[in-house]
């Protein structure tokens, strides 16, 4: 028998049939991607860049000893008048009178916090601020509290710890807030209003 009638003899390699090439629209046939650079280090995952330190291009966060020397400052400056103009106007005020002295801390209470309000808004610093040489800033740029943050930041300070039974326990909270926040030693009154103190010296 002839190879030729052999079907499964090898036939000659001119003989044989060239490979057909893959079909179209095989992936063989397509150019080869390359793969995507990695993301330089400095760049966010997420594709932006981290945002910027508020505090960046500030002066230093305010000492907080220098803070609290202020605050006593401020309250002599407002509360050696406030009491002394209200006990020549109530010669008979009884101490005893627990609504009377409660009415007494909620008139000091709304005095001091238009004072602050006031000189916030207007200098960024109390009296007492000043001569500690401390300020307030909004968190965000630095600048001047505005009204709304002023009224949010002192009310805080000065109106919730007048409320019956809790409120000095917030008060004492409040200011001992700053002292293991971070990073921009805030107090609570600072959190609500969205600003920080820093150094002006």
């Amino acid at each position: 028998m002839s190879t030729d009638d052999d079907p499964f003899a090898k036939k000659p390699e001119s003989d044989q049939e060239p490979p057909q090439p893959p079909p179209s629209g095989s992936p063989y046939d397509r150019p080869p991607t390359a793969p995507h650079p990695p993301p330089p280090p400095s760049a966010s995952p997420y594709g932006s860049e981290p945002p910027p330190d508020p505090l960046q291009g500030m002066p230093p966060l305010a000492n907080r000893g220098r803070r609290l020397l202020a605050r006593i400052v401020d309250a002599l400056i407002v509360g050696i008048p406030v009491y002394a103009i209200m006990g020549a106007a109530f010669r008979n005020y009884d101490y005893h009178n627990t609504g009377a002295s409660y009415a007494e801390s909620v008139i000091y209470a709304v005095i001091y916090l238009i004072y602050q309000v006031f000189m916030l808004t207007r200098h960024g610093q109390s009296l007492g601020k000043m001569l500690l040489k401390v300020r307030v800033g909004m968190l965000a740029d630095g600048s001047r509290p505005t009204t709304e943050a002023a009224l949010k930041r002192e009310a805080t300070y000065a109106l919730v710890p007048i409320i019956p039974c809790c409120g000095s326990i917030f008060w004492l909270v409040n200011v001992l807030w700053c002292t293991w926040d971070k990073p921009y030693r805030q107090c609570l009154h600072d959190k609500a209003g969205q600003t920080v103190v820093v150094s002006t010296a």
